[in-house]
């Protein structure tokens, strides 16, 4: 299993945070332990965390003041909170901050290990789908300005005796920008480009 897949648990209890280490590694998952949100923090393990199991309420920093430092830091791995019954308006709070979702206590084993994993899904989907618009991104600074000038007018469905018109160049000179955008940005054909570009934001 991949490092960014790692389930972390947050538990100031021991004895809930060991019997949630066997639970999740007894369903074949790569699990790290710690006893306060500060221990996680200074671990410099966050990177490798696909999903935080964590409690709400700790001696020292909160669950909810270390989901708050999260997001402040850039950490986007999804989280899910323990609560015990008085501490479900906080978690629902907590929701609506973007927390992935809350498991109140005593809970179904498997129903939270669904959970996670569901949550471990998302982190996949979300790290994939950031690294293709960075790689979008990366292709496109590559496109010289009149590459950019070309590209804009086959997105708009122009010929290339067209775009030659338009720009005062042969049309020898559109088909090889046509070729090195196509090549630049890895597709074969303008309803590809077209296709790629659609996914950007």
């Amino acid at each position: 299993m991949p490092e960014h897949d790692q389930i972390h648990i947050v538990d100031d209890d021991e004895a809930i945070r060991d019997a949630l280490g066997w639970l999740f590694r007894s369903r074949g998952h790569t699990v790290r332990l710690w006893p306060s949100a500060e221990a996680l923090i200074d671990s410099g393990e966050l990177g490798r965390c696909g999903c935080l199991v964590l409690d709400i309420r700790m001696e020292g920093m909160s669950g909810l003041e270390l989901f708050a430092w999260l997001g402040e830091h850039g950490h986007r791995m999804p989280v899910i909170f323990l609560t015990g019954h008085g501490d479900v308006p906080m978690a629902v709070a907590a929701l609506k901050q973007g927390a992935f979702d809350f498991v109140e206590k005593p809970f179904n084993d498997n129903d939270l290990v669904d959970r996670a994993v569901a949550a471990l899904e998302q982190h996949r989907q979300s790290a994939a789908r950031r690294l293709a618009e960075r790689e979008l991104e990366e292709r496109l600074a590559q496109l010289t300005s009149r590459e950019i000038e070309v590209m804009e007018r086959i997105l708009a469905g122009q010929m290339n005796k067209v775009i030659a018109s338009d720009l005062g160049v042969t049309m020898r000179t559109v088909e090889v920008h046509r070729a090195r955008i196509f090549e630049k940005m890895g597709v074969r054909s303008a309803v590809e480009l077209a296709q790629v570009l659609a996914s950007r934001k």
